[in-house]
């Protein structure tokens, strides 16, 4: 079980401690000036701790209550940002599209321009994350996942289909070590991510043997590994939608 203060005591100590002030707290807040005193000396018997020297003109906070006010004031701020947020999905004007960070990062967001030429009159809000949206209770509109799109209960469609390729700066294709065969990446920093398909996977089927393909760089994010292999730090395994503006540009 939380053990949290009252929570109507936040609102008036995090005012209090910001203006320094109790009358300024009490301004901002449309209560009197004893309503907040009260309620800031209800935080401090709950906590056991005084929040507040009081002088004749000012209030000044302790180190505890210094403290106290960091901590406070960003989860005041946090809430507040997610309240915001949570009530800009529910417009109407609002398209909330829910994907993984990667396919956002290279694929979604370089085409977002497209849509919101087209449709200028929706705002897009973009949300990563690796779930299953819930749709009825996230806000979420369209979620773009991998998968079969075998979802119960939701219609889904095919979006595009990938390849999986080894991907690397030009410059390794030169140098002592060129990468010239599938043989050559022995002498090559491997770079991994969270992909279920991986070098293991891929050089098993590709009938590669004399490669280890446990060592190397490791991301969880997709999207740092092709930057990785853009940067020219090793060799990638890439996913088409999302190499595919970097093949294009000359970049892997």
């Amino acid at each position: 079980m939380r053990r949290l203060p009252p929570m109507s005591t936040l609102k008036s100590f995090e005012a209090a401690a910001r203006h320094l002030s109790f009358s300024k707290a009490a301004e901002e807040l449309h209560v009197t000036h004893g309503a907040v005193s009260r309620a800031v000396r209800t935080l401090e018997d709950f906590l056991q701790a005084e929040l507040f020297t009081r002088n004749i003109r000012q209030v000044v906070l302790t180190p505890s209550g210094k403290t106290y006010f960091d901590i406070v004031q960003g989860l005041l701020d946090r809430l507040s940002t997610a309240t915001v947020m949570l009530m800009d999905q529910r417009s109407s004007t609002a398209l909330n599209v829910s994907t993984i960070d990667s396919f956002a990062a290279k694929w979604l967001v370089p085409r977002l321009f497209r849509f919101s030429a087209r449709y200028p009159q929706t705002d897009v809000r973009l949300s990563t994350s690796s779930l299953l949206a819930n749709f009825s209770s996230d806000g979420i509109d369209i979620a773009i996942r991998y998968g079969r799109g075998n979802y119960p209960g939701l219609a889904s469609e095919l979006l595009l289909r990938e390849e999986l390729m080894p991907v690397c700066a030009p410059a390794l294709l030169e140098g002592a070590r060129p990468l010239r065969e599938l043989s050559d990446l022995k002498h090559h920093t491997l770079i991994h991510d969270d992909f279920p398909i991986d070098w293991v996977s891929w050089l098993r089927i590709a009938g590669v043997t004399d490669v280890d393909a446990r060592r190397g760089l490791r991301f969880e994010s997709s999207a740092h590994a092709v930057q990785a292999a853009v940067q020219g730090a090793g060799v990638a395994l890439g996913r088409s939608a999302l190499v595919a503006d970097d093949l294009k540009a000359g970049r892997l």
